[in-house]
């Protein structure tokens, strides 16, 4: 039986725990709402390795992954709520992702590195059977990141910047021009930049 979409719509009031718990009971349609409602976590957590150098379509396709691992792997009788499960999901899978890819010298990943503090240095714990290994070994290019991306800000125009923050936030090109007040082939071409501004601080460490 296909879900309409006012069930959909009614299931957008519920919250995740009872979304998941839906979902593990075999209701139609509770998946698709959780996903629709973690995409801008994805794109958020996944941009700082595309600007590192990854391909954004399989990075967001990594991260979504990790997402539909979480809602259907989720225990609410856990110590944490299901967006810190969700989040360390798509980490752990965009982490394993760039790994697999820096034995493959042709994958399009080989190069990426996260350009942020990872979510490992919080105090969050891992749940037992999530990860398989230290978190510490999930942390590529973790010395330094911080300061990779202070030193592209440093070269950024005020625009580019604040494109930047908004696109690291996982906005949308088309958001990102709406809060802007420009068209989105201008912030595409702003992100553009910021990128080559990225690559070229981790290729050679100068952006002059």
């Amino acid at each position: 039986m296909s879900v309409t979409e006012a069930q959909l719509t009614a299931w957008e009031s519920r919250t995740d725990e009872e979304l998941c718990a839906l979902v593990r009971g075999g209701v139609l349609g509770a998946e698709e709402v959780l996903v629709k409602r973690y995409t801008r976590l994805v794109r958020k957590l996944a941009r700082p390795f595309y600007l590192a150098g990854g391909d954004s379509d399989d990075l967001i396709q990594e991260g979504m992954i990790g997402l539909l691992h979480g809602v259907r792997e989720y225990d609410a009788s856990r110590p944490a709520s299901f967006r810190t499960f969700a989040e360390i999901c798509i980490r752990n899978r965009l982490y394993s992702a760039v790994r697999a890819a820096a034995r493959d010298k042709h994958s399009s990943l080989n190069q990426s590195v996260p350009l942020e503090i990872p979510f490992f240095d919080s105090q969050v714990p891992l749940f037992d059977g999530l990860a398989g290994e230290n978190p510490e070994d999930l942390i590529i290019g973790r010395e330094g990141a911080q300061d990779t991306l202070s030193d592209v800000r440093k070269q950024l125009s005020e625009f580019e910047a604040k494109i930047l923050g908004y696109y690291l936030d996982g906005l949308t090109i088309q958001e990102m021009a709406k809060a802007v007040s420009r068209s989105p082939k201008s912030v595409d071409n702003a992100v553009q930049r910021v990128r080559r501004k990225a690559a070229r601080q981790l290729t050679s460490g100068d952006l002059s």
